[in-house]
């Protein structure tokens, strides 16, 4: 196909390409996209990693701006020679990270700019920092549409930071039902040296391990637990993967419990969908969130969730029904919900079967791919 008669090209542009729910979301939205449609690019203001090989079309150009810590004004002026260089029909921002590269991408004349809010900055988790409020607004008249991923990320672009309501247009994530599915029996685990049988009860979460994942509150709740019912030793296990600064302190806390045997936190691993299938509860105890991929991901596969109330999060768990809600930063309720499921096999099984046709009826990935490509061919007047 000759370059005149090529699928517009858009631009992510996004801090890095390494694991996490941002990412992923970017990864899936690329790979279901029809090829017809639209051709990608992914630019990471920092770099990339071997998440990368998840992109499964050939044609999908990754680019590293190896941004230096603090101001490196550097990165603005190859942002710009980059995009002068490849000349991208639409440029998608996503965060906070990448809004300031809105700037130079008007400067090198991309005509086309949306920008995507997909959960909260580490340093401002409930979205009150003036600083960066001033800063969405300050770019807002360089950016053709704005795309939360919840209500909760919708109402702070409308409210505190003052968008024009016709330049939101909310987007949920969706998950891919192909990948994560439930099954009937589950089977050893390579790696790891815990027995997955129907005797064991599998408590679990995934996510990067630093503060506003907060993972630690996960930890004292399954100590907490344990403590208790302490016969509940005998079969009650936690799962955690992901890795971070939290994963160390997570294991020194375990191993001061003299529980650490009961756990597997093995760092980053790349068998996500697997894992999840060997799960029983899976938890989430951000103190902050967007729309979670990992939650979509727990209810595709049949699990009840315990999330915290933050963010997203109550959008994707009725409450009683699909999972527990439970507040952010407080392991006695959510020892109290893991142990309202861990002594109830029936609800675990209702509430997963719950989650699992919510996911199908609202979050399949191909109405996730259908409403960006709504949004693109909008901006773009197609």
């Amino acid at each position: 196909m000759s370059e005149l008669n090529e699928p517009p090209l858009i631009a992510h542009v996004i801090f890095s390409l390494g694991v996490g729910g941002l990412e992923n979301g970017v990864v899936n939205l690329i790979n279901t996209m029809p090829e017809e449609n639209y051709r990608h690019a992914i630019i990471c203001i920092k770099n990339a990693t071997d998440f990368r090989q998840r992109i499964k079309k050939q044609n999908v150009a990754i680019y590293e701006l190896h941004k230096q810590e603090g101001h490196d004004f550097g990165a603005y002026l190859r942002m710009y020679r980059l995009l002068k260089q490849i000349k991208p029909a639409i440029v998608h921002t996503r965060n906070l990270a990448a809004i300031e590269y809105q700037l130079p991408a008007w400067l090198a004349g991309v005509k086309h700019r949306v920008h995507g809010e997909h959960g909260w900055d580490v340093f401002d988790p409930d979205g009150n920092n003036r600083k960066y409020q001033q800063l969405r607004r300050f770019l807002s008249p360089l950016i053709d549409k704005f795309i939360p991923l919840s209500q909760h990320l919708e109402d702070y672009l409308r409210k505190k930071v003052g968008i024009n309501p016709d330049k939101i247009v909310r987007i949920c994530n969706g998950v891919d039902t192909k990948k994560f599915y439930p099954v009937s029996q589950k089977t050893s685990l390579p790696g790891c040296d815990l027995p997955f049988n129907s005797e064991f009860i599998y408590i679990g979460s995934v996510g990067r391990m630093h503060g506003v994942k907060d993972q630690l509150t996960l930890v004292r709740a399954f100590i907490r637990l344990l403590e208790k019912q302490p016969e509940l030793k005998a079969n009650v296990r936690l799962i955690i993967i992901g890795d971070g600064p939290l994963r160390q302190q997570a294991i020194h806390l375990l191993e001061s419990k003299g529980v650490a045997e009961l756990a597997w936190l093995p760092g980053q691993r790349n068998d996500i969908a697997d894992i999840m299938r060997r799960l029983d509860i899976f938890v989430l105890p951000s103190k902050a969130e967007g729309i979670s991929n990992t939650i979509l991901e727990a209810m595709a596969t049949g699990l009840p969730v315990v999330a915290t109330r933050v963010g997203g999060n109550p959008e994707l768990i009725d409450d009683g029904e699909t999972g527990r809600l439970v507040e952010k930063e407080n392991n006695g309720d959510m020892a109290e919900a893991l142990l309202d499921y861990v002594g109830n096999p029936e609800k675990r099984q209702r509430h997963g079967a719950n989650g699992l046709e919510k996911v199908r009826r609202q979050y399949a990935l191909e109405v996730m791919v259908n409403h960006y490509l709504a949004v693109y061919d909008m901006v773009l007047g197609v």
